[in-house]
């Protein structure tokens, strides 16, 4: 299977090593700022599998809330005072909390965030790259829209700094397709229930469409179209475990998934833990490279066959592990213990 994570390999190589003592014991602070999403779950699930399956946490202090910018500096600021050695974060924008991330590392806490980035400059950043996740999938939308139609644009989290590069990556595409124009544009807050509501009531609407783009809320989207009998249009999703299934299984869909690996999380500890032990990456930030699996085309078709897990949540990314990154097993994130649970 051709690897998710092409140019992590180049970035994740550290200098130093070998010239650091292994230390242990560490306490690991994980600050997360959406529940009740699957990939957030699964993210958090990934840290504590990571945590554990490396041997060298005694124990994580996690924050794992619905709140905005203000709140996770405040859930930062717990850290610190908790006394952590590093904190993996998924940050709620990417300006908002660059307050405590600089007073964690003034204090000689390490800060890896995850998934979206941070413009502070003390911090690591292990993120899936955003732009291009939204890039690739627009295109291949529009391309097969032949060119020309309506799109529903359903959008994450108003503010969030992923959401934001997954703009900038939408419009890119779509100033390449000067036909194509968006029908409705939506912010699911990346919540199913919200999502599959705001599908119904645009196909209620009678609106015209011809293809609809959505921020990792995905399978639900489908589920809207056929209960609602509405004629199923191209779709493109996230490699949640829900969606690729679908994309194998319902008669009629032609859909896209794009990887948007949700182990990063887990990732993100293990480049906390490399630094720890001083093996410093030879670049502040690494960005994990998004693949296409479309299932109109015969390579598509095998990724999409070969990333079939019926052990996952269909909210889930089957893209469980990152090659080089995180060392825990299947049964390990599926278990979701970090240490001492």
């Amino acid at each position: 299977m051709k690897s998710w994570y092409q140019g992590v390999a180049a970035a994740a190589l550290l200098s130093g090593l070998g010239t650091a003592a292994a230390a242990e014991g560490y306490t690991i602070g994980i600050s997360n700022t959406v529940q009740g999403n699957g990939w957030r779950e699964e993210m958090v699930c990934a840290m504590k599998a990571e945590a554990l399956a490396s041997g060298l946490v005694d124990s994580l202090n996690i924050a794992h809330r619905n709140t905005d910018a203000a709140g996770q500096l405040e859930d930062i600021r717990n850290l610190i005072q908790a006394g952590v050695d590093a904190i993996v974060v998924n940050p709620a924008n990417a300006d908002g909390i660059n307050a405590a991330i600089k007073e964690a590392t003034d204090a000689g806490i390490v800060v890896v965030a995850v998934d979206q980035a941070v413009t502070e400059p003390s911090a690591y950043i292990l993120s899936n790259n955003q732009e291009e996740y939204a890039y690739v999938g627009a295109k291949w939308l529009f391309e097969t829209m032949g060119g020309t139609g309506a799109v529903v644009y359903m959008r994450g989290a108003a503010g969030a700094g992923a959401d934001n590069d997954r703009d900038v990556g939408f419009k890119r595409a779509l100033a390449e397709y000067p036909n194509i124009t968006v029908a409705q544009e939506v912010f699911t807050g990346w919540q199913q229930d919200q999502g599959k509501q705001q599908i119904l009531d645009i196909l209620a609407s009678g609106i015209p469409i011809q293809g609809v783009w959505t921020s990792g809320i995905d399978n639900v989207i489908v589920d809207a179209f056929v209960e609602s009998e509405a004629p199923l249009v191209p779709i493109v999703g996230a490699d949640n475990a829900g969606f690729v299934g679908q994309l194998a299984s319902v008669e009629g869909l032609v859909g896209a998934a794009v990887t948007n690996p949700g182990s990063v999380g887990g990732a993100g500890v293990a480049l906390a833990l490399q630094i720890l032990q001083g093996q410093m990456p030879q670049a502040q930030t690494v960005l994990v490279t998004p693949a296409l699996w479309a299932n109109n085309s015969d390579e598509g078709k095998a990724l999409i066959a070969a990333g079939q897990n019926p052990n996952l949540d269909p909210e889930w990314p089957v893209s469980v592990s990152i090659p080089g990154w995180t060392t825990y097993t299947m049964d390990q994130i599926i278990a979701c213990k970090g240490p001492g649970e």
